[in-house]
């Protein structure tokens, strides 16, 4: 099923994003991770294709395995930087033969070690090529972008930012998912911002749970988020002990969650950061008000 057509039913539901394995040994165990995460059944899963696209054989298989043991509907992630044109179409021929309907497109960071290079002689700079290479593949897929509530981290403010969010979506995309946020405020902002903008296509917020305190500074770096002085406190607090850490995470994010069904949203996306115990607590919290 595509993903703008179980929004477009409005009732209140989840979903979660997984990663593939970083080496084929371990394979197994992020499959049976994943596996654990399906048999929640939320609304869809999506699948990272790994930094730069190292992992990017893997995407697939975790993919197809969700869909087929679990009926889940999937959304696997694309990346295009620093990827050939031959490499692209061949990924998109291999999406298509495989019925692939949900497409996550993605410029991805730029791989280790070539953040100072010379990329004029890249193929592709930016998630909108990419879109559209997926449109002009003429196979019907259902195409998602990636957006910052607070500001990309390249941007030079929002303003530039929404006007090239507002370009990518006029490219294709379907439907949004925001990068983490821990103040759902700046969220609302953004809404309102992008809205005046003439951007009108769904948006599903994307909610981290923080379940060790060393996930701050990762966070912090991957999306420049803002970190409310209510969660500083927790972590100042709870930091110290893991599992007082991880249930007060799991709480924080819970919290944000409920927040926005209240004002709302209809779709949640949690990173669960392949940890099948998170989903499945953030789930049974809300499982009343999700029906489950």
């Amino acid at each position: 099923m595509k993903i703008i057509d179980l929004l477009k039913k409005n009732t209140l539901a989840i979903s979660f994003e997984v990663f593939p394995p970083k080496t084929e040994t371990s394979f197994e165990s992020v499959r049976a991770a994943t596996e654990e995460i399906a048999a929640l059944r939320p609304a869809f899963m999506s699948v990272t294709y790994g930094a730069g696209g190292g992992t990017s054989q893997y995407t697939l298989d975790i993919a197809r395995n969700i869909r087929n043991l679990y009926g889940v509907p999937t959304l696997e992630h694309l990346t295009c930087v620093s990827s050939s044109r031959e490499m692209i179409r061949k990924k998109i021929a291999e999406l298509k033969a495989a019925g692939i309907e949900n497409v996550m497109a993605l410029r991805g960071d730029i791989p280790q070690g070539m953040e100072n290079t010379d990329r004029s002689g890249w193929d592709y700079h930016h998630a909108i090529e990419l879109v559209r290479e997926l449109k002009a593949a003429q196979a019907d897929f259902c195409i998602g972008g990636a957006c910052y509530p607070e500001i990309h981290p390249e941007s030079l403010n929002q303003k530039e930012d929404i006007r090239h969010l507002k370009e990518k979506v006029d490219a294709g995309c379907d439907f949004l998912t925001t990068q983490m946020f821990f103040d759902n405020n700046l969220l609302y902002n953004f809404l309102y911002k992008i809205r005046e903008a003439g951007i009108t296509v769904p948006v599903i917020p994307g909610v981290m749970p923080i379940t060790n305190a060393n996930q701050v500074a990762r966070a912090i770096r991957l999306s420049g988020s803002f970190m409310p002085q209510r969660f500083k406190c927790l972590v100042d607090r709870f930091g110290s002990s893991p599992e007082a850490m991880k249930q007060a995470g799991i709480a924080y994010a819970t919290d944000q969650i409920i927040d926005l069904f209240a004002n709302g949203i209809t779709n949640v996306h949690v990173y669960s950061m392949n940890k099948p115990d998170v989903a499945a607590k953030i789930q049974s919290n809300l499982s009343d008000i999700l029906g489950k």
